[in-house]
């Protein structure tokens, strides 16, 4: 499998999320969707910038634009992470990686010293029709979801 390209559609795919739902994207079809991918539930920069993303939900859902989360975490951690922060959004848990696969997120990171492979924090914008329309890699978290919405508008 190959990483989305911009302006083409991405690879359907169907995940567990939070509140017992499965998505599946080609079900989202006639809405826009953002997929941003964090590290791990409860952590500083992934809690920011999922309160990020919840303060401005209600512009994103005014654009007819969807927000998922997606992280390894399991369903149980998602949902105590969800409940805790108060997001209005589903989180999707990706235990397997496929999803983390199909959007090439995981990468070689460093930690004091030590390498691991990890989930890069980055966003995909999808248009109504299911392409690909923008993506952020290496996302630093500080005015990352405002430029997301600014993108959402322009479409």
């Amino acid at each position: 499998m190959t990483a989305p390209v911009i302006d083409q559609p991405v690879t359907d795919f169907t995940a567990p999320a939070t509140s017992d739902t499965g998505i599946t994207l080609s079900a989202l079809k006639g809405r826009n969707v953002v997929i941003y991918f964090y590290p791990k539930d409860s952590t500083p920069g992934c809690t920011t910038e999922g309160q990020d993303f919840r303060d401005l939900y209600a512009e994103f859902q005014a654009l007819d634009t969807e927000i998922f989360g997606v992280s390894r975490d399991g369903l149980r951690s998602h949902e105590n992470f969800k409940s805790k922060q108060s997001f209005p959004f589903e989180l999707i848990s990706d235990k397997d990686e496929a999803i983390c696969q199909l959007f090439d997120v995981i990468k070689l990171k460093k930690m004091y010293g030590r390498e691991h492979m990890g989930v890069e924090r980055s966003t995909f914008l999808i248009d109504k029709a299911g392409v690909l329309r923008q993506e952020w890699r290496k996302v630093k978290v500080k005015g990352h979801v405002a430029e997301v919405l600014e993108a959402v508008k322009a479409l």
